[in-house]
């Protein structure tokens, strides 16, 4: 049984989309937090109103491991930046689908959201990475 949450989408880069009328919430997948391992700090020098592109760089996660980029799985305006993660970078590890959250997007093309991989197929593609 899968442990990521059918109703996201997810990128090849680990990050996953929860899609949820005109505000879509993103963060990284319990996959990459334990690859990761403790998370130290999250970095998301992107400000509230910013246009992003798909494939853009929104920041970086910094672990005792690495430390790895986080790219915007859709393009759009962000619209919430999760300022929690300042304070507790732990959230990624502890919360990665609830509280681990990072930004939040006003989507700006929708069908980038079809394309991007179902709870089934990321999950075959991390077990082909294992």
């Amino acid at each position: 049984m899968s442990e990521n949450p059918t109703d996201l989408r997810y990128t090849d880069d680990h990050e996953w989309v929860r899609a949820d009328g005109n505000r879509w919430r993103v963060g990284i997948t319990s996959f990459a937090a334990k690859q990761l391992g403790d998370v130290v700090m999250v970095d998301i020098p992107r400000k509230v109103g910013d246009t992003i592109a798909q494939g853009d760089e929104l920041g970086t996660i910094e672990s005792v491991k690495a430390v790895s980029q986080i790219y915007a799985p859709v393009s759009g305006k962000i619209v919430a930046i999760n300022e929690a993660l300042n304070e507790d970078p732990e959230l990624v590890n502890s919360e990665p689908f609830g509280d681990g959250w990072m930004i939040e997007i006003e989507p700006s093309n929708r069908a980038e959201l079809d394309a991007l991989k179902t709870a089934d197929v990321y999950t075959k593609f991390t077990a082909d990475a294992e």
